[in-house]
């Protein structure tokens, strides 16, 4: 599967994903059923957070790696 990225645009109340910066997103197909993105966010972790807080972005295949979580 593909990985994905999103940017974050809005993070209200939240103190785990800082607006304008870039997050991989887990497949979840549930997740996204019901309006939520998985998302490895600044602890490392992954963890629901509302689609509306981020937008979909094209990630070069060459970044991808230095965008990848270490997890």
């Amino acid at each position: 599967m593909r990985e994905r990225f999103v940017v974050c645009i809005e993070n209200s109340e939240c103190n785990d994903l800082e607006t304008r910066m870039v997050y991989q997103i887990v497949h979840d197909e549930e997740a996204e059923r019901e309006g939520y993105l998985r998302v490895i966010d600044e602890s490392g972790e992954d963890y629901l957070y509302p689609e509306s807080y981020s937008v979909a972005v094209d990630v070069p295949q060459h970044a991808h790696a230095s965008l990848r979580s270490t997890k």
